[in-house]
């Protein structure tokens, strides 16, 4: 074998274990997309990709949407439920809906409605927008939209609205003063809604959503409020409209036993109800199929210890055994899978645009007359690091040196000069002492931290804000990969820093072969070559969740379907671009016209004065008013 391959690069970046059947390393070193994993023919290679991107004239950051990727997704957990409930003899059906709040973009939202088509998946709003979205997108009138989140007099008309146009919208009480309200608009319309209840479950979920679930969820009825609400649409003559009991423990279920337990448990609540003489004829499982962002396929917070298949079989299975012991119909079963449906089919192409090193800069270190004895002490140091023996003491000894030297400078000992020397030595120990480690069984504490100290901070063209949210607010792991030259090894050890003007602008944790890092393995930067990485996974939430933190906006967007027809596997559908300066700039309640204007004032007053040529002052006046119109973000070439 060569000293590196394909073989190895997948151990330590994790593509296939992560990519869900889509993403792979292709034996020339790129990652590659099969959109449609049945069809194993069709491959997009990002580096033809890519290149194709600039061709277009399209400048990066960009969110690349492979929306053969989301038609995948919609249809195999579609095909999955239809099949095992097939196999189990299950006497209900299935009729998924998809979260809109996930990933609201519009292009998304009609490619899972077209998707879901031949399956009546429908939607799910949890606001007044994303209802109106439904009303309007949801036009299956055998597909179901479910109506979460709290509700005021306009989102019931809405909702009755919808049942007068024949669609099967489903109010979901998620407290009772909202059933009072409901009722009352539905008697004054004569319209008869269809009424879910949410039930706050014992069980919680496992992940850093588990607080979605239990006594403290923020949404949700009790038991008692639940039979309550039951009894008081029956009171009022509503009693048939009880249609589905809803529940949810938290998104992204890292562990599968959370799910059996809430199907134990939501089956029972599910069970009794309909022995109380409530024929409910959907039960909602909500959301909570989880997505592996780190490749470990365990309980990790970024990851789940089952599959799609694992937790169907579970809701399928579980619900069925429930019904029969309590003798009572199998109900639809409803789910909000939204993550599991969007995460894979969107990702964030940036290109590296520079490097920062705490030991980049070299000075002339050699020996000067009258210089300080620290600068002597770490010299010799340096000088004797092949005979010695015990590098923790040589760590010890060039960490005293520095600290001394730093106190020295403060106390005006040390002049700046010497400062330099001494941490362009001490750097150079450091780097020599990392290089030993790497020769060595058992390493030292300490001298493990060098990785991180000396790992280089690659700037990275993009807004972590605005493209990957959570990383930032929560701690979310995202698969981050260089998306060629994977035929090559990585000897670059770095973090990710991104172009705003906030140290928080940074990724620093990363799936590295089976544990997380701190720093990821990357190559070296080559003069005058591009070098691209991708943020993938970032199809649910993080598209839509980021902020216009240093005014960068939205990046374009690239819409790709797969053709098998076409030389390279694919063609751009369609370029959506990204927020202008002069974008930003309106939503933060600016002027770009009359600041243009307040420009131009500035220079003719300039001109006036001699101090501009009127030609350079036109010039000026052109290139304020092209940055009022280009992207937010830097411009490569």
């Amino acid at each position: 074998m060569s000293e590196w391959s394909i073989e190895e690069a997948e151990k330590l970046y994790g593509v296939s274990r992560w990519g869900g059947g889509y993403f792979e390393i292709g034996e020339n070193g790129n990652v590659q997309v099969t959109p449609v994993p049945a069809d194993k023919s069709i491959r997009i290679d990002f580096k033809a990709l890519i290149d194709e991107i600039r061709e277009e004239g399209v400048q990066f950051p960009v969110v690349v949407r492979f929306h053969d990727v989301l038609r995948s997704q919609v249809a195999s957990l579609n095909t999955s439920f239809r099949d095992t409930i097939a196999e189990a003899g299950y006497q209900g059906e299935y009729q998924g809906v998809y979260p809109i709040k996930v990933n609201q973009m519009r292009e998304v939202v009609e490619e899972i409605v077209d998707a879901g088509e031949p399956f009546n998946y429908g939607l799910e709003a949890g606001s007044k927008a994303e209802l109106v979205t439904a009303l309007a997108l949801n036009i299956n009138e055998n597909s179901l939209t479910i109506l979460n989140g709290y509700k005021d007099d306009e989102f019931m008309r809405l909702a009755l609205l919808g049942r007068k146009l024949g669609r099967k919208m489903v109010v979901v009480v998620e407290k009772y003063t909202e059933l009072l309200l409901l009722v009352k608009i539905a008697k004054e319309l004569n319209i008869d809604p269809i009424v879910g209840v949410r039930a706050k479950m014992t069980v919680k979920g496992r992940g850093k959503w588990e607080g979605s679930g239990g006594e403290k969820a923020k949404f949700g009825l009790t038991i008692a409020e639940t039979i309550k609400t039951a009894r008081y649409l029956q009171e009022n003559g509503m009693g048939h409209c009880l249609k589905l009991l809803h529940f949810h423990i938290g998104s992204q279920l890292t562990d599968i036993r959370a799910v059996k337990e809430a199907i134990s448990e939501g089956g029972r609540i599910y069970a009794d109800l309909y022995k109380m003489g409530f024929e409910l004829d959907y039960v909602d499982v909500g959301g909570g199929l989880g997505i592996d962002y780190d490749g470990s396929a365990s309980t990790n917070d970024s990851s789940r210890n089952y599959n799609m298949q694992e937790y169907v079989a579970d809701v399928v299975y579980g619900m069925k055994e429930v019904c029969d012991l309590e003798g009572v119909p199998h109900p639809t079963l409803v789910s909000e899978s939204g993550r599991a449906i969007t995460a894979h089919h969107s990702c964030v192409v940036t290109e590296i645009v520079g490097e920062i090193r705490s030991n980049s800069a070299e000075i002339d270190t050699a020996a000067a007359s009258q210089e300080h004895v620290f600068v002597k002490n770490i010299r010799e140091l340096e000088d004797d690091f092949e005979q010695q023996t015990n590098m923790q003491e040589v760590f010890n000894d060039a960490s005293q040196y520095k600290e001394q030297a730093l106190d020295a400078f403060k106390l005006r000992v040390l002049s700046l000069e010497e400062l330099a020397k001494i941490e362009t030595i001490y750097w150079r120990i450091m780097v020599r002492l990392k290089q030993w480690c790497a020769t060595q069984d058992y390493v030292p504490e300490e001298l493990q931290e060098l990785d991180h100290s000396l790992a280089s901070q690659y700037l990275c063209n993009f807004s972590v804000f605005q493209s990957a949210a959570d990383t930032w607010a929560i701690d979310q792991l995202l698969p981050v990969v260089p998306l060629t030259r994977m035929n090559e090894k990585p000897e670059v050890n770095c973090t990710l820093v991104d172009i705003t003007c906030d140290s928080d602008g940074k990724i620093d944790q990363f799936a590295v072969g089976r544990e997380i890092t701190d720093v990821l393995p990357m190559h070296k930067l080559n003069a005058g070559e591009h070098y691209h990485v991708g943020l993938f996974l970032t199809g649910a939430y993080q598209d839509v969740m980021g902020d216009m933190h240093n005014l960068f906006g939205r990046l374009n967007e690239v819409h790709i379907y797969s053709h098998d027809d076409d030389p390279q596997d694919f063609y751009i559908e369609e370029v959506v671009k990204g927020s202008s300066v002069q974008d930003v700039l309106n939503i933060m309640q600016y002027n770009p016209r009359a600041m243009a204007y307040d420009v131009k004032k500035l220079i003719d007053k300039q001109i006036s004065a001699g101090n501009i040529m009127p030609r350079e002052g036109v010039r000026w006046t052109d290139f304020y008013e092209d940055c009022l119109s280009g992207y937010t973000y830097l411009k490569t070439s």
